[in-house]
Order: C-alpha cells, then structure tokens, then sequence
C-alpha cells in the first residue's frame, strides 16, 4: 500500500488566482514542526511551496524587504538579497538570515515595529512587552496592571499584539491570573482585551483570545476558544462575531477587505475540552482543520482557504507579503547560505549565482 506523503497541501479553487490579483504572497510560522512556510506564484499559475527549519518559529512581523521571526530563543532578522526589480530562479524575494538575537527562551509570541523602528513584542513567559536590547535578552516596557512583577511563570497568557499609529495600542491574555500558569485554569472565559496606554481591561469573558489587529479603524480579535473571528465594538464594548472558524485560530492579517486566519488542529485530545469551539464543532458536524482562511470583513463569508495534511497540524502566525509573487530564503542545512554573496559597488547590488529549490530546507 502506498503511504501518504508527511505533507499535504490544498487550497481552493481560485486561491491562486486571489493571490495573482493583489500581488500578495504569505508567509507563516508552525512551531511544532520548526517551520517557516513561504506561499507565492510559480510557473503555470500553480502554488510555490517553500519552507525553512527554525525551532519553534513563531511570531512573524514583515516589511517591504524584511522579515522578523520569533524562535526558541531567538528573534531572527532576515533581509531580502534581491535588488527591486530582480528576480533568481524564478522568485523575486530571497530572504537571508542576516541577524539573531538571543531573548533566551523567553516564549515570544506576537511582534510588530513601532514608528521609530523598533521590535516590540509580546514577551509572553515573563508577562510582558517588550523590545530587543544590545546588553540584554530583552528591555521590559510594560505589563499588565494585574501582573505584580515579571518573573518567568507565564502567568496570564499574554499573548497578542495590536499596533496603532506606531505604538502598540492593544493586547490579549487568556486570563487576568497573577499566579504561575493560572491561566490554564481560565481558558473557557478568562481571556481580556487591554488597552495598553490606560493599561485597562477593555473587554472580558472572552476565550483564549489571540492576534488582536487594529484595521480600517477597528480592533479585530480572534476569539479562539469559541472559533470566532470578530471586533470590538467602541460604543458597546463588546466582541461581535463575524465568521466561524473551524479550528483553533491564531495569527491575523489584512490584505484589501479580506482578512487571512491561521487555523490548527488540536494536538491532542485534551487540548479542546472545556472550550466552547468543542461544541460548536460538534453542533456543525465537523472536524478542525489546519491552514488558514480568506474571509471578506464585509460580508464574513470564507472566499478562499488553504489546508494542510500530514505532519503540520498546527500554526501560530500568517503575515501577507504585499508585491510580492513567490519569495524563497535561505537556510543552514545546505551550503547554499555560505555561497549566495552580495555586495554593493558603485551603486550597484551584485549577487552571485545559486541554485535554489523548493525542497531545499
């Protein structure tokens, strides 16, 4: 009997055709299986697969020629070697590793740059923000006002990140607990919304929320617990749904009036329990699912989705790559990343000849 392959990948049927209209390509982390999966365009409009191995990849913040990622203990910083305009090997973004900094295992969850240029991110075993530091493994920059001092016990679960005007603006937790782990205890309906300036709970009861994203001037949650994709409504405060999802949802990103989700399966068969998305899946008579979802805010229906098989079977962040058609990186298990060299001389970016392909890893 033929065995299945360890990974497969769907997607539906004018998935690429979605991508090819906005120009856009994605990028997502799964930290379970190490992997940093590069989603674009090649040749006869067919889907370019391309993944690299960091340990326990998770948080993901991008910009025009830079990519950000958050591993075990490291953060990543990885620089586009193509000039614009450029292509090699049919893709036109080549991410390099060019810089880590060591947080130590520190649980680094959601990141984004604020408006002078630096990393923030959510610094979730020591319940804090926080950004990088040449001396240190992190400088501390806030805390919720119910945490009494940092320490590594993951407390509440902090966890997302909404950037507003250039400064981080909100958070998410699972819970308000100030004890080791007590948000395990909570995860049903213990999850808040902060508002980092005033550092005050602007909405509760809500279950394991994740992602928070401030866009077309609303703050959009992904209640995960309940498989809920909504916002906060300012004058009622309150979460309103706009979309079921069916799988544990972590990692947001807009594109246009479409928002992208990540969605897992569970490990486990404890991973679920107590969740209200356990019986909600129950009720709709399915199973959860691992990829992501394009869902128009407009109308909350899902218009196009991709599913993985095998042995991803869970994510943690998704991030659109804009202008972007089918971007590749480099990685440390082969010898392309000693021989990929580039340099600038009069004015002119060089880079040498190598040969890169999509099941390098």
């Amino acid at each position: 009997m033929d065995k299945k392959p360890p990974l497969e990948i769907t997607c539906s049927q004018y998935f690429m055709q979605w991508l090819e209209g906005r120009n856009v390509s994605i990028a997502l982390t799964t930290y379970h299986t190490n992997r940093l999966f590069l989603l674009g365009i090649k040749e006869q409009n067919k889907l370019s697969v391309f993944e690299r191995m960091f340990e326990h990849a998770m948080g993901l913040c991008v910009t025009e020629d830079r990519l950000y990622m958050s591993s075990k203990y490291q953060i990543w910083q990885l620089d586009n070697a193509l000039p614009h305009g450029a292509t090699h090997n049919g893709f036109d973004k080549l991410y390099v590793p060019r810089v880590a900094h060591t947080t130590g295992n520190i649980d680094a969850h959601d990141m984004a740059l604020d408006k002078d240029g630096n990393l923030v991110f959510v610094n979730t075993l020591y319940s804090c923000l926080a950004t990088l530091s040449d001396k240190y493994n992190f400088n501390p920059i806030w805390k919720p006002r119910f945490i009494s001092k940092l320490v590594p016990e993951d407390r509440c679960h902090l966890n997302g990140l909404a950037m507003k005007d250039g400064s981080p603006a909100y958070v998410t937790a699972i819970s308000k607990s100030d004890v080791t782990a007590g948000w395990r205890e909570r995860r049903s309906n213990g999850g808040v919304v902060m508002d980092v300036a005033s550092n005050e709970i602007i909405l509760d009861g809500l279950s394991m929320p994740h992602s928070p994203r401030y866009y077309r001037d609303k703050l959009w949650v992904l209640n995960s617990g309940a498989g809920e994709f909504g916002y906060i409504d300012e004058q009622s405060a309150k979460f309103v749904s706009v979309a079921f999802c069916p799988g544990y949802m972590r990692g947001l990103s807009f594109v246009d009036n479409y928002a992208i989700i990540g969605l897992s399966k569970p490990r486990d068969e404890k991973v679920f329990n107590g969740l209200p998305l356990q019986d909600a899946l129950k009720a709709k008579d399915a199973d959860a699912q691992c990829g992501f979802m394009v869902i128009n805010i407009d109308t909350g229906i899902v218009e196009h989705w991709l599913q993985f098989e095998g042995v991803v079977v869970e994510l943690y962040d998704v991030q659109v790559l804009e202008n972007v058609r089918r971007p590749t990186a480099l990685g440390f298990k082969s010898d392309e990343i000693h021989r990929f060299i580039t340099f600038e001389s009069e004015g002119m970016v060089t880079f040498s000849p190598l040969s890169v392909s999509d099941t390098q890893r």
